[in-house]
This record gives structure tokens, C-alpha cells and sequence, in this order.
């Protein structure tokens, strides 16, 4: 009866981690898209960022190169910040990320609708925000994820259902079709927040960020107590 009961709550956790980790997908998602058409840079995706800045230095595009080391810069020390955070003993809450990300979101928006905001203070805004929201669920279950890491997620996606076509063992090929899945899922999520970004981008203008801000303090605030981070995550990272 306690392993029933033990099984059953893992996995309402891995679902709730599931629908997690779509939902930042999607935050993700949108954030890159407004990124991109406010200021033609990712603010997510940094494997695009370094291309543009390989490509800048090339070209000697001195803007281009400043505005993609500022975000590069601050996305990683989002990651490094959200990280520490993440593992401080003395952090009650996991909700914490999601308000730190929600005020520096409606922070930019509050300061660049009375004045306006330069492109590399916005985009290290954006991209520290974003770099924080990174290290809020990093697995599901036993799979390793990275909420709007594409490239890693489409990887894994593939990986995952070569070793399910291929594998004879009905357990694993159980986890490999789940963690395909998984992945999938994520992925849509993050291309749905690319593909409604657009949409809303004329529509709300100058609060264009202030819709991932209430979404990420809803969320926070109807978050049961569940652990957003396996044991493996504090253990490598």
C-alpha cells in the first residue's frame, strides 16, 4: 500500500513536470519570436546568437556584435543565477524563479513605456529573465531537458525514437516512447509560443512582455509543492 502510494505521487509529479516544462516552452517560445521582431535577435536561442556574432565579426558589424555579446553574456548569467538559487539551502519556495523572471519582465515593460528603452539594455533584460526561466525544470522523470533548448530537444527527440525502433525490451521501449513523447511535446509547445508571438506583437505593443510576466505569476501561485528538479540536477549541475 505505501509503494502504491509512493508510485502514485511520482507520478503525479512527472506529470506535473510535464505540463511544466511545456508551459516554459512555450514562455520561451514567445519571448525568442518578440525578441527577434522587436530587435532581430534570439533571446533564447544562442546557438543563432553565436552564428550572428561569428558571422559579425567576419563582417566587422560592431553592433551586431555588441548587442549578441550582451545577451550571450546575460543569458548565461541568468543560467549561472537561476542555478545558485536553485541550490541556496536556505530557499523555501521553487516559486521563486518564476516572480524574479515576472518582475524583470513587467519592470522592462514599466520603463519602456514612459521612456524609451535602448536595444542592449533590453536585450540583457530579456535575456537574463530568460536564463533564470532556464533552470526551473531541467528533467522530466529521468529525462534530461532544456525548455528552450531546440536543437537539444529535437536531438534527444530523435535519439530517443531511434532506441525505441530499435530496442527488444518491452520496459524500455515503455521509456523510450514516453520520453519521445516528452520531447514532442516540448518542442510544440515552444513552436506554438514562436507562432503566437507574432499575432499579439501588434496588438500589444509596448506590453508585449506582460503577458509571460501574468502568465508565469498565475502559474507560480497555482503550483502545488511538487519538486520541479531531480536529484541528478543537483548532483551535475
Amino acid at each position: 500500500m505505501i509503494f502504491d502510494k509512493q508510485s502514485a505521487r511520482l507520478s503525479n509529479s512527472i506529470v506535473s513536470q510535464e505540463k511544466l516544462a511545456v508551459f516554459l516552452a512555450f514562455i520561451a517560445g514567445y519571448l525568442d519570436a518578440a525578441g527577434l521582431l522587436k530587435w532581430k535577435i534570439y533571446v533564447s536561442f544562442m546557438s543563432g546568437n553565436t552564428t550572428q556574432l561569428g558571422v559579425a565579426f567576419f563582417n566587422g558589424k560592431s553592433a551586431v556584435i555588441a548587442t549578441t555579446l550582451t545577451v550571450i553574456g546575460c543569458f548565461v548569467l541568468g543560467i549561472y543565477s537561476g542555478t545558485c538559487l536553485s541550490l541556496w539551502k536556505e530557499t523555501k519556495s521553487q516559486t521563486i524563479p518564476f516572480y524574479i523572471v515576472a518582475f524583470l519582465l513587467i519592470g522592462y515593460t514599466a520603463v519602456s513605456y514612459y521612456y524609451p528603452v535602448q536595444t542592449l539594455p533590453a536585450v540583457a533584460v530579456i535575456g537574463f529573465a530568460t536564463g533564470i526561466m532556464n533552470t526551473i525544470v531541467t528533467a522530466v522523470g529521468n529525462q534530461k531537458i532544456n525548455t528552450d533548448f531546440v536543437t537539444g530537444t529535437l536531438n534527444s527527440l530523435a535519439r530517443n525514437t531511434a532506441m525505441l525502433s530499435m530496442s527488444t525490451d518491452d520496459e524500455n521501449r515503455k521509456q523510450y516512447k514516453e520520453n519521445a513523447i516528452r520531447l514532442f511535446l516540448l518542442w510544440t509547445g515552444f513552436l506554438l509560443g514562436t507562432a503566437i508571438a507574432p499575432v499579439l506583437l501588434p496588438f500589444l505593443k509596448n506590453w508585449t512582455f506582460t503577458l509571460p510576466a501574468i502568465l508565469l505569476i498565475v502559474c507560480a501561485f497555482l503550483l502545488t509543492d511538487f519538486n520541479f528538479k531531480t536529484k541528478s540536477y543537483v548532483t551535475e549541475k
